[in-house]
């Protein structure tokens, strides 16, 4: 019986120590993901939603979560949620900091583009392309293959 309770525990152990699943997405945080972005030379992807937003929730539910997406983002984007109604956080850029509601404003160029709204950002050319509204897993695919080819 302590042999069966021994094993247990190890397993437990062991398997707190394991790699995020391949078929889940690591969502980071701005300040935590960038730098990895510009370390591994991946693509930023931002997805700005609001705990209110049910487009957001849906496209979490949806998009997201599918295979063939997540196998993509994890190749070659590093993936960030960004509420920008979170006040109390500061966003990091470049050695500048910026509140929510200035990094929203640098992001959407000061345009209104309601929520959800992906941002892709290329740290190595400097680019930034804006994508506003739900999107399946079909034509996000379509939209990240894109993204992808540009660059290149």
């Amino acid at each position: 019986m302590r042999n069966i309770f021994i094993m247990v525990l190890g397993f437990i152990f062991l398997s707190s120590f394991t790699k995020p699943k391949a078929d889940e997405l690591k969502w980071y945080k701005w300040n935590e993901g960038y730098p990895v972005a510009i370390k591994e030379k991946k693509i930023v992807l931002v997805d700005a939603y609001t705990d209110w937003c049910g487009w957001c929730k849906k496209m979490d539910r949806d998009t997201y979560s599918n295979a063939e997406v997540i196998k993509k983002l994890n190749k070659h984007f590093v993936v960030i949620k960004f509420n920008p109604e979170l006040r109390d956080l500061t966003y990091d850029i470049d050695g500048q900091t910026f509140t929510a509601k200035d990094f929203f404003a640098q992001l959407s160029r000061g345009e209104s583009t309601g929520f959800p709204t992906t941002y892709f950002i290329d740290p190595q050319k400097k680019s930034l392309m804006i994508d506003a509204g739900y999107h399946d897993a079909a034509s996000f695919l379509q939209i990240l293959d894109k993204v992808i080819a540009d660059a290149k």
